[in-house]
């Protein structure tokens, strides 16, 4: 007689903990949506905000990290201080000294892209809660970083050219006393407009009045083709304690490197630098060092960056008068990577993406940039990507699908 196997123990199986409340109420970028589902070769692409990758300087920027490697590789391949490594403070301090800020080393913490100097912000300034001003419409990525801290995040009115209304700016701080406001000034995304230097003398000036901390981002301030350079906020009397200067080497150097640096009064750097610890310790060592040699060829590259640059958004704007329906408006940048048009208000730019890809072109609707009601016959044009021939072939593509 054989006896019977014993029946296996069951464990009951509970469900497991849930996602954080921030982590399932902020969505993902719709810019990354639509590259994803436009990444054919055939669709010409306006909807990107990448660097034209036929203009990177791969034997430049391949030779900095040759040098690095072959004179201090001990030194590369190391871990670094979270503050960043002493040669690229240096340099970077000397650039940003040169355009009229007055910077030391030591006033500058190197991040891990610019993206990584928003998100340590964050950390360092918002509780949730907290109230935060934005322009109206506002960099994406910026809504998702102040969605994931929690935060209240409201607009300030702005016009089509010149951006925040310092009067509208006064009464909403006052009104509703927020921890923090945040601008892309020069050639801003989405919408490529440039704040004026009295306007910007006048936000610095509330924001001394009020006690309000300005996140001052400048992804795009070195890609200018006409015009004079305004300066920082940070510049302006009242902006010395309160100015937050984030600046990038994604646009005119590479994305992959990611590099990206903050300039903040000592104690908030401190605190953001207690939060990249807690990050990623620092930003990767051999990057920093390559990146510092290159300095010294920066200026050059960044010259012929900017000529290809201003041929491609001067075809744009050729042809956008037989792209857009009558009625349509749109600026004319004065630098950066993009346009920013009003089609009539009948268009709804999100419900014609779909006929629009259709015609293998794309562009970004411009509903998702808003943090407030969305103006939705909107859209954000990325003029850097496509040589001047395939913008003018976009734009014939573009004007089928409006129809």
């Amino acid at each position: 007689m054989t006896l019977a196997e014993p029946a296996p123990l069951t464990t009951p199986h509970a469900p497991v903990p849930s996602l954080a409340t921030r982590a399932s109420t902020v969505g993902g970028s719709p810019v990354r949506d639509i590259l994803a589902v436009t990444a054919r070769p055939e669709v010409i692409n306006f909807a990107g905000g990448l660097p034209a990758p036929e203009l990177f300087d791969r034997e430049g920027i391949a030779a900095a990290f040759r040098e690095v490697l072959e004179q201090t590789p001990e030194r590369a391949l190391q871990y670094s201080t979270t503050e960043g490594e002493p040669a690229l403070r240096a340099g970077l301090a000397a650039r940003i000294t040169a355009r009229g800020l007055p910077t030391a080393a030591d006033d500058l913490l190197i991040t891990t892209g610019s993206q990584q100097a928003l998100s340590l912000l964050a950390t360092a300034l918002i509780d949730p809660g907290d109230t935060v001003l934005v322009e109206d419409p506002c960099y994406l990525a910026a809504l998702q970083v102040f969605g994931l801290a929690g935060a209240r995040v409201l607009p300030v009115p702005t016009d089509h050219r010149d951006g925040v209304d310092p009067e509208a700016l006064e009464e909403l701080v006052a009104r509703e006393r927020p921890k923090l406001l945040y601008l892309v000034p020069t050639f801003q995304n989405p919408t490529g407009r440039t704040m004026p230097t009295v306007r910007r003398a006048a936000v610095a000036s509330v924001a001394a009045r009020h006690g309000l901390w300005i996140v001052e981002d400048d992804p795009y301030g070195e890609l200018r083709y006409e015009g004079d350079r305004v300066p920082w906020i940070a510049t302006h009397p009242g902006a010395e304690d309160r100015v937050v200067l984030l600046g990038s080497f994604s646009k005119v150097m590479a994305p992959g490197i990611r590099l990206g640096w903050l300039r903040a009064p000592e104690h908030l750097r401190r605190a953001c630098t207690v939060a990249k610890q807690a990050a990623d310790l620092h930003t990767p060592t051999v990057n920093q060092l390559a990146a510092a040699r290159y300095l010294d060829v920066l200026d050059g590259h960044v010259a012929k960056v900017r000529a290809v640059y201003g041929e491609r958004r001067d075809a744009m704007l050729a042809g956008l008068a037989d792209a857009l329906p009558e009625g349509s408006v749109w600026n004319r940048p004065e630098g950066g990577m993009f346009l920013w048009a009003r089609l009539p208000d009948s268009y709804d730019t999100t419900a014609l993406l779909p006929e629009v890809v259709k015609q293998d072109v794309a562009y970004v609707p411009g509903a998702p940039f808003y943090a407030g009601a969305p103006d939705r016959s909107t859209l954000r044009l990325c003029f850097v990507t496509q040589t001047p021939e395939e913008i003018g072939e976009g734009l014939r593509r573009l004007r089928r699908g409006i129809g």
